[in-house]
């Protein structure tokens, strides 16, 4: 993976957060993931599909629900900027978080 495709992956906002909310949990359903960016599930899935083509997600199918996680083979450079940025930029993600976590202690998710 070059340089400029990883970082126009992650250009916009939402495919962003996606990741470095991926990051931090190791692997997140689509439900978790617009539960926390209060978003529609058509809409986090497009991005997904992106993020996916960039080959920076790997998705998995469990009933009706696909989890993501990050791709296993992921350059180590790349793994580092998204846990460096994830863990130095609390307040990026602070509302998508606080979201996800209500979600997930909720079970109200998949």
């Amino acid at each position: 993976m070059s340089p400029v495709t990883f970082y126009k992956c992650l250009s916009e906002d939402t495919r962003l957060q996606c990741l470095l909310l991926i990051t931090l949990n190791k692997e997140l359903c689509v439900c978790d993931l617009t539960a926390a960016l209060q978003l529609s599930q058509p809409k986090v899935s497009r991005h997904l599909a992106e993020l996916r083509k960039c080959g920076l997600l790997h998705d998995e199918r469990r009933g009706k629900w696909v989890y993501y996680r990050l791709e296993s083979n992921l350059p180590q450079w790349a793994l580092e900027v998204l846990v460096k940025t994830a863990e130095q930029n609390p307040e990026y993600l602070a509302c998508s978080l606080a979201n996800l976590n209500q979600t997930l202690s909720n079970d109200s998710c998949c």
